[in-house]
């Protein structure tokens, strides 16, 4: 079956972006994505001010959605912490309720929705469970899962694995979490918690695949150790996450740029651009990638993919350059106390630097398509 209008593989941030600006400007896009419902990934809970901006452009509004506002960042060492005012308001929102409002709006502004679990591409035909699905344009938002033929490279020695947990609303951890996000800085990795919709606790780790093979590859018995040796991390943890369920992904490419690609293949999302985690803005880079080559698209077809995988990679180098160096800080022991001091004498700097790791918000969905 050939579909004349773009096929997007995937519903997630990304393709959801992709397909609100694509309905916008006169498309009809096709998102193929292997959940009916949207489903809760282990990446993105924390929404950053200028990721918030860019859902309102696409008619999505945190606070509508019970997300919990966000004012300070808290970096944790073992038992000593630093505060510092983020730029400006924050929240916590789980993928859930966020990719759920996104499929709701891209079906709304005129996209197509098809279930089917894609096992390959070969050029733009994409192979699935049910059937092929072919087109001029592939738009590929995949997130942090690659599809065969269209893998990313993985060159790390000691790659990044990423772990999520979300612990059940308690009064106690409110009360020590309210507005603010906390990092925890461990040797090989770090912990980002926030609170979420509803009063839960979602935590997400970064680590590398050594610190997990120390452990002998067991989740439950790395996060045992870290809560005995980083005190604080402990008593987020409490005495209930082991009730929990442990959501990972491996092998994560952090740093990791798109720099070209073929005619009518757009790489969105993860599969354009890959931030360390604890920059907080992976979620603004899947969008602002979805909206960008939307309007590539609208503007210059199939052709403009060239262009906008170049363009988007400039304008992502800034920002993953200063995020890979401040996760290979954040890694290391030996810059756990200067970094705490720093924090605690010039709060602001905390400020500057997740400005400085903030994609380029792109335009409102329209606002340069000659079709709209």
């Amino acid at each position: 079956m050939r579909i004349p209008d773009p096929l997007i593989l995937g519903a997630g941030p990304a393709g959801c972006a992709a397909a609100i600006a694509l309905a916008k400007g006169g498309a009809r896009p096709l998102l193929i994505d292997r959940a009916e419902v949207a489903r809760d990934p282990l990446c993105g809970g924390f929404i950053s001010w200028r990721t918030a901006e860019q859902l309102a452009r696409l008619g999505v509004d945190c606070a509508e959605l019970g997300a919990h506002r966000v004012i300070r960042l808290r970096l944790v060492v073992t038992d000593r912490s630093a505060e510092a005012p983020l730029p400006a308001p924050a929240w916590g929102l789980s993928r859930h309720a966020m990719d759920s409002a996104l499929r709701t709006a891209a079906l709304a502004a005129g996209a197509r929705f098809e279930v089917d679990t894609i096992r390959s591409v070969e050029g733009l035909v994409a192979h699935g469970s049910r059937r092929d699905w072919s087109g001029e344009t592939l738009f590929l938002a995949s997130g942090k899962h690659d599809v065969r033929g269209l893998a990313r490279p993985r060159m790390a020695r000691d790659p990044a694995l990423g772990l999520r947990l979300r612990l059940p609303p308690s009064p106690a951890v409110f009360r020590q979490l309210e507005g603010t996000i906390e990092l925890h800085l461990f040797d090989g990795g770090y912990a980002g918690i926030v609170l979420q919709e509803g009063g839960s606790a979602n935590i997400c780790l970064a680590v590398k695949k050594s610190l997990l093979t120390r452990h002998g590859g067991d989740p439950a018995l790395m996060l045992t150790a870290l809560g005995k040796d980083h005190p604080a991390f402990g008593e987020r943890l409490g005495g209930y996450w082991r009730d929990c369920p442990i959501d990972t992904v491996g092998a994560v490419p952090y740093g990791w740029i798109a720099q070209d690609t073929a005619p009518g293949l757009f790489r969105l999302g993860d599969q354009a651009a890959v931030i360390p985690s604890l920059a907080g803005e992976g979620m603004g880079i899947a969008l602002a990638s979805g909206v960008m080559a939307a309007q590539h698209f609208l503007a210059g077809g199939r052709a403009a993919a060239i262009d906008y995988q170049r363009q988007f990679a400039a304008r992502a180098q800034s920002p993953l350059r200063l995020a890979r160096l401040a996760r290979a800080v954040a890694e290391r022991p030996v810059f756990h106390a200067p970094m705490l001091a720093l924090l605690g004498r010039i709060p602001a700097i905390a400020a500057i630097l997740m400005d400085a790791t903030r994609i380029p918000v792109a335009p409102s969905p329209c606002a340069s398509a000659p079709r709209c």
